[in-house]
């Protein structure tokens, strides 16, 4: 019988086995990555040069941009490279790496998406004491315990995942390695200890949606009370772009996991998986800018 340490490299579900279509594989994805570096790049650049920018929802912002880049950059370029090589193959120390980076950066930009809102919250419903609340050292506190968080539960899962016996063969039906894939490779169902995390993983990620919910509730209640249209409007633009972030990270992410298994299918699981870790790092920066006037302004500041 193998198990993991048997186990020299994985095998990726490829997107295609025609050899044209993996060439057009490679250059939509390479389309797509260097919009996406390019956008959070901006981003990132801009929040940084511009004093009037220094503020904490754009520090936030600057973060989530640093978040997006990370995690496209761990599944697009590898996939990239497989196509244009013709081949499937991840070392198994490689796919340990993307398993936890990809873990770390999704998880970190979920909980500083939570922390975003209770910034949206505190902006809109208790503007007096925003600068008491959400000073520079509470700022910098909450986004290196959103990065200290995903990077924690990343460790406990990748370290657990990988210390159990595989015997499955070493295929996986995905473009990427992520942590179900491989469990299904394991000799026995997920352990005692895997299953533990996934309750509290998931207990975790319901009391953020939980917070997210209400601290949105709160914001609306808020808003409706506005005796100006203008004052309404403004302050429903400040909180769309993040509303909208939201809502493609989790529709998509728990469409993924929590679809039923009836209408799973390699095909539609590789569908699903571009849609939350390549789409969403792409098209953040857009939806953070469209409406942004203030950063649009800064952005052409910067222009030559």
């Amino acid at each position: 019988m193998s198990n993991s340490s048997s186990i020299t490299q994985f095998l990726l579900l490829a997107f295609t086995d025609t050899r044209e279509l993996q060439l057009l594989h490679f250059w939509l994805f390479l389309g797509i990555y260097l919009a996406a570096l390019l956008g959070n790049g901006l981003i990132i650049t801009t929040i940084a040069c511009d004093q009037h920018l220094h503020t904490p929802m754009y520090f936030f912002l600057l973060n989530l941009a640093l978040l997006d880049m990370g995690c496209i950059s761990i599944t697009v370029p590898k996939s990239m490279a497989n196509s244009l090589w013709d081949t499937r193959v991840i070392s198994f120390a490689g796919c340990a790496a993307q398993v936890f980076c990809v873990f770390f950066l999704l998880g970190a930009e979920y909980f500083l998406l939570t922390v975003m809102s209770y910034d949206r919250y505190v902006a809109i419903c208790k503007p007096l004491h925003y600068g008491t609340l959400l000073g520079s050292r509470a700022c910098v506190h909450m986004a290196a315990a959103a990065w200290a968080t995903g990077f924690l539960g990343a460790l406990l899962h990748t370290a657990n995942t990988f210390s159990l016996p595989l015997c499955k063969g070493n295929a996986l039906d995905q473009f990427f390695c992520e942590i179900p894939q491989i469990l299904k490779l394991s000799c026995s169902d997920a352990s005692l200890r895997e299953v533990g995390l996934l309750i509290f993983g998931a207990s975790t990620f319901f009391l953020c949606f939980v917070f997210i919910v209400l601290s949105y509730v709160q914001i609306l209640r808020a808003v409706l009370r506005i005796p100006s249209e203008q004052g309404r409007h403004k302050a429903f633009s400040t909180c769309l772009p993040h509303l909208a972030v939201v809502f493609l990270f989790l529709s998509t992410a728990i469409f993924s996991y929590l679809k039923p298994p009836s209408i799973s299918s390699p095909s539609l699981d590789l569908v699903v998986s571009v849609l939350y870790s390549v789409v969403p790092p792409a098209v953040n920066p857009l939806i953070y800018s469209m409406r942004n006037q203030e950063l649009k302004d800064a952005l052409w500041k910067l222009m030559p």
